[in-house]
């Protein structure tokens, strides 16, 4: 540690910085104590809870919905949208679920899912119907036409890592991070 000759008792000069030299020396001092006082204040204002900066949730969030509007093209594409896509993905995998085991899956309440689902049963998508066995439980499954979207969107995945123009290892980290975020959170 130098000498606390500009202001900072805790500026960790490198070693071979000279403050007695002539002014490129010393303007590079200039440099490295206007860096160190940027950085300082970066520190301060994470230290501040309430800055957006600071939120946990807010890139999270934004990277939703960038992810979001990268699929609309492509699932445009195939009529549908992405949290129809989402129920779509569930039930190419499994089949038949009922409300509530897709709103666990897609950790949508039966609020927001009973509409979508409704909208799917529309468009020739999905069949809705009560179980046999428990008249309160209600069955998802594909339709000729929901099966047949599988293959039209099986490119969709690798088109999306395309369009985020990431490494498909930083993907795959990030999502690996979130998962586990995620199922501390529940």
């Amino acid at each position: 540690m130098k000498d606390n000759i500009l202001g900072f008792a805790d500026l960790d000069l490198p070693e071979n910085v000279n403050l007695l030299q002539p002014y490129t020396q010393i303007h590079r001092v200039k440099v490295y104590c206007a860096k160190y006082k940027l950085e300082l204040s970066k520190k301060l204002r994470m230290d501040d809870p309430l800055k957006l900066e600071t939120q946990i949730c807010f890139p999270v969030y934004a990277l939703s919905r960038e992810i979001t509007s990268l699929y609309r093209p492509l699932l445009n594409k195939l009529g549908i949208t992405y949290p129809q896509y989402l129920v779509l993905l569930v039930l190419w995998e499994w089949e038949q679920q009922s409300v509530n085991q897709l709103g666990q899956k897609l950790h949508l309440d039966n609020g927001t899912l009973t509409p979508l689902l409704k909208r799917m049963e529309q468009k020739k998508l999905i069949n809705r119907v009560r179980s046999t066995e428990d008249e309160r439980v209600v069955l998802i499954s594909l339709t000729d036409l929901g099966k047949s979207l599988e293959e039209k969107a099986r490119s969709t995945p690798e088109q999306l890592v395309k369009a985020l123009d990431a490494r498909i290892e930083d993907l795959q980290e990030l999502k690996s991070v979130v998962n586990k975020i995620l199922q501390k959170a529940q």
